[in-house]
């Protein structure tokens, strides 16, 4: 499996054929974007692959549509060019697309064609934040992929969530080859401390449940509203034990690392 880290939480996935894209934002920096209810985030760095130089997608992993740092303009557009998206079942209902299909947590599906592997998806919890914050911050998705006639998932991306007792019972003895972690302890000063992702020592724990073979760290730059972006991250991952600490992998900006 070769992954891309492209930037904040987007990240191309090439495995066995296919080539799979999570949650694509591709504005250029400089725009605040609103989260609703006084909430708002200025995007501070570009992605470091452009659309244009993408190729082909026959797959997008869609946590969620409706966060910028998410699905931005330009990430929305491309879809219309992407052969099948996976969500939420509220994405699913609010995005034309003729190959688009709602998951919640414990749903099922998968990702067939002619020459490859088919690869069963299935959707993970995901809490973007505190138990009431639901109503606000909306419904979110993580997905693990298993390669037919694989007994572990090749691939989990955990989407945009706190760490809650849905997330660490579906965690627990996963042991997918490579995790896509989603940090950056998210922050708005409308709601003070009141964090809606994990930090790093929340991914710790989240790590030291699932045991990857490879945990990546992303959605952890790039956007004002990350409270802990990649520096401090890194700190409290290296202070982790060996049973996380040598799982880690951090993927640098734009350059395809081999893993899994």
């Amino acid at each position: 499996m070769r992954v891309t880290r492209i930037g904040g939480p987007t990240a191309l996935v090439e495995w066995d054929g296919w080539r799979i894209l999570t949650d694509p934002t591709f504005d250029p920096p400089g725009r605040t974007y609103s989260f609703g209810f006084g909430t708002k985030s200025t995007k501070t760095t570009g992605p470091a692959i452009p659309l244009d130089q993408l190729g082909r997608i026959d797959a997008v992993l869609l946590s969620h549509h409706h966060h910028a740092d998410n699905l931005d303009d330009a990430g929305a557009e491309m879809l219309g060019h992407v052969t099948t998206v996976l969500t939420t079942r509220a994405g699913a209902k609010a995005i034309a697309h003729p190959d688009i299909r709602g998951l919640a947590a414990g749903d099922s599906t998968t990702l067939q064609a002619e020459g490859r592997p088919t690869i069963r998806v299935d959707a993970t919890p995901c809490r973007h934040g505190a138990p009431f914050t639901r109503p606000i911050v909306g419904p979110v998705v993580g997905f693990a992929l298993t390669r037919d006639g694989a007994a572990r998932p090749g691939l989990w991306m955990t989407g945009d969530t706190v760490l809650y007792g849905d997330l660490r019972t579906a965690a627990a003895g996963m042991q997918p080859a490579v995790a896509l972690v989603h940090i950056g302890s998210v922050k708005f000063p409308i709601s003070g401390p009141l964090a809606y992702t994990m930090n790093a020592h929340d991914a710790v724990e989240l790590i030291g449940l699932a045991e990857p073979g490879v945990a990546v760290p992303v959605h952890v730059e790039g956007w004002s509203h990350f409270s802990e972006q990649e520096a401090a991250a890194a700190r409290v991952f290296e202070a982790a034990s060996p049973s996380v600490h040598d799982r880690v992998t951090w993927a640098p900006l734009g350059q395809p690392i081999e893993l899994g």
